[in-house]
Parts: structure tokens; C-alpha cells; sequence
């Protein structure tokens, strides 16, 4: 799972690609230069890092994720559950309502997802 660790230079890039695939290369690079001022080989740099480590793949000068950005949240978010709470939910919700106190949307819709995964 580490390999889905990103800074906040290559999360802003992944998100480019997410929010518009999918794109062509050049409309990649394009993209970088408008948004992060970056150069063409800056863009193929990162990229090809970032196909390597199987987030994303470029095909025939089409770039798409191999991994969306739900399924990288997912991943991310049990990476810091199994890290700072030994992967226990219950442990991160007494910690998190310890410092905020939830909305009743907020307890509404927990209650949601445990009804619906009950099983």
C-alpha cells in the first residue's frame, strides 16, 4: 500500500488526471503547464513514476487511472487506520468525536453505512 503514498506536488498532478481522463499525453502536458507551470518533460517525468507504481497508465499516448480516486482514498484512508489506530474503525471514531462533536447528519448517515454493512 506505501506506494500509493503522495506528496502534495504528484496528489495535485493524479488529481488532473482523475478530474479529465481520460486525456491524451499532450492534453496532459498541457494541463500541467496551465495548472502547476510545469514542462513537458516534468509532466512525463511524473507520470512515468506514477505508472510505475500502477496508479495510472499511458497506452497508445491515452492516459487513464488504473486505480480511481475513490479506490486510492480507500486505500490511503485503511493505510492510516492500520498505522495509527492497529485498524480498528471504532478506535478512530472515539478519537475523532473525542476532539469534534458530530452532526446529527453526520451520526445519521455512520448509522447508514452500519445498517447497510451489517452482516
Amino acid at each position: 500500500m506505501t506506494q500509493y503514498k503522495l506528496g502534495e506536488v504528484e496528489f495535485a498532478f493524479a488529481a488532473l488526471i482523475w478530474d479529465h481522463e481520460p486525456l491524451t499525453s499532450s492534453q496532459l502536458v498541457e494541463l500541467c503547464g496551465e495548472r502547476l507551470s510545469w514542462k513537458k518533460s516534468t509532466t512525463y517525468t511524473v507520470l512515468r513514476r506514477l505508472c510505475q507504481r500502477g496508479l495510472f497508465q499511458n497506452e497508445g499516448g491515452v492516459v487513464t487511472s488504473r486505480l480511481s480516486r475513490q479506490e486510492f482514498d480507500a486505500l490511503r484512508s485503511q493505510e492510516f487506520l492500520d498505522q495509527t489506530f492497529d485498524g480498528s474503525l471504532p478506535r478512530f471514531l472515539t478519537a475523532f468525536a473525542s476532539r469534534k462533536k458530530l452532526s446529527s447528519e453526520e451520526i445519521a448517515e455512520l448509522q447508514r453505512l452500519i445498517d447497510e454493512n451489517r452482516g
